[in-house]
């Protein structure tokens, strides 16, 4: 316990956050409690509350890890110059990365997250989840607009519509892949790569212009 008191406090948050993670993946937010943190991560519960208030303030920084790291995947996608398809496709294969990399992050980000901040009653990991998020979207959008200035992209496609519905499908057909991989081998005989590949084209395809 002496060289615990010497680490940063950050290390100590990091260590709890780490360990509720993986609790969280295995047995999920609800069924979870502080107790089971605490043991998990090797501290005594009145230490954990040193650290931490509650579990939604674990939760919540969860949450802004796991759009942090979307941040990452979707920037380092963005910034190849590359043609239109080639850009979409590496944002595909980083949200496949980021979902095998982060499967516990991967459903984070598709949960509910708060824009109302006018009554104060919030964590600061949220505004910070929020102002991530709409960077997220800054760059989808700019994606978009390239393309459709290009001609690659249907010239009709409204914006931010267009945004939630790209994000709907494309992370929905990664997390099915995920849950019905065994199905999809023995029903389509397709391997999850296969069966992605193909959902990852419909997609493109409903969003690109006829002559492509």
């Amino acid at each position: 316990m002496g060289r615990r008191k010497k680490e940063p406090r950050s290390v100590h948050r990091e260590n709890i956050v780490s360990a509720a993670s993986t609790l969280f993946l295995e047995k999920g937010i609800f069924s979870t409690s502080m107790d089971d943190i605490a043991k998990a991560a090797g501290y005594s519960k009145a230490t954990l509350y040193v650290y931490f208030e509650n579990k939604e303030e674990i939760v919540g920084i969860l949450v802004l890890n796991s759009m942090k790291k979307l941040y990452d995947y979707i920037s380092s996608a963005l910034i190849q110059q590359e043609t239109t398809r080639a850009r979409y496709d590496l944002i595909c294969r980083g949200l496949v990365e980021y979902q095998e990399e982060f499967p516990f992050y991967f459903k984070m980000v598709l949960d509910k997250i708060n824009i109302n901040f006018e009554d104060h009653n919030y964590l600061p990991e949220e505004q910070e989840t929020y102002q991530v998020g709409e960077e997220i979207n800054k760059k989808i959008k700019d994606f978009l607009l390239s393309g459709m200035e290009l001609g690659d992209l249907r010239s009709d496609l409204e914006i931010m519509p267009a945004i939630f519905n790209f994000w709907g499908m494309l992370s929905g057909i990664i997390q099915l892949a995920v849950n019905k991989e065994e199905y999809i081998k023995k029903s389509m005989n397709l391997s999850k790569e296969q069966f992605l590949e193909y959902g990852f084209s419909l997609i493109y395809n409903a969003i690109a212009s006829k002559g492509e």
